[in-house]
């Protein structure tokens, strides 16, 4: 488990640290040239303590994305090579008696995490203009992770153990909760170092969550078949 918690993270840093080394400039010219003549923009070069901060909006928002970067990348390679693993480990050791129906695999994973990824990043895309809104900044990269956690997570930790009728089930009936738990992880990336980390604790967090889930839901129909009984 240590291992995974390095991993995973280590080649998402990478990865981003070579791309910030070869694309730097021409991505902060390219943010700049955006950027430029937006009337947030303009009114920040007209306001004198502001116009410095303006000159370098290109350069402090892609710093800022940095991190969201990373987490998110790290996300995406946990939840297609790492999640089996750690489903394995806690199965094992807390939920030895589920029995695993196989209603998703490698394929359905690997489908769930580019889907996952093409509406996060469309929705990026969108909301983009709106992160230099001071309010609506510390609340729209929490909600946009969130939202990827919600996707990406609770399909790899079903996947081995319930059905396909009972994994698609749990997604219906349970979107709150799971947005819910995907959006605390989501604010837990933005502790300082252990943020990097946020995917591993996300991934224990929805695997436990949905095998408990799957647990309880197999459950019910005994409980009613005994209540019948007593009667």
């Amino acid at each position: 488990m240590f291992a995974l918690m390095l991993w995973p993270v280590a080649v998402a840093l990478a990865l981003w640290i070579a791309l910030a080394l070869a694309f730097w400039s021409r991505a902060v010219a390219a943010v700049d040239a955006m950027l430029r003549g937006t009337p947030v923009v303009e009114w920040m070069f007209a306001v004198a303590p502001l116009a410095a901060i303006g000159a370098q909006l290109g350069w402090i928002l892609l710093a800022l994305l940095f991190v969201p970067l990373v987490v998110i990348t790290a996300t995406l390679i946990i939840g297609v090579f790492a999640m089996p693993v750690m489903v394995n480990h806690v199965a094992e050791r807390d939920y030895p008696r589920l029995a695993r129906r196989q209603g998703g695999g490698a394929a359905g994973s690997a489908w769930n995490g580019l889907v996952a990824s093409l509406w996060f990043a469309a929705a990026v895309a969108v909301s983009l203009p709106l992160w230099l809104a001071p309010p609506l900044w510390p609340a729209l990269p929490a909600l946009l992770l969130g939202y990827l956690n919600y996707r990406m997570f609770p399909y790899d930790a079903l996947a081995e153990h319930a059905s396909g009728n009972e994994l698609t089930q749990i997604l219906r009936q349970d979107r709150a909760p799971l947005f819910v738990l995907g959006l605390i992880v989501a604010l837990a990336g933005h502790v300082p170092l252990l943020g990097f980390f946020a995917p591993l604790y996300g991934g224990l967090a929805f695997i436990h969550y949905g095998l408990a889930r799957l647990e309880g839901l197999r459950a019910a129909p005994i409980e009613g078949v005994a209540r019948r009984v007593e009667e």
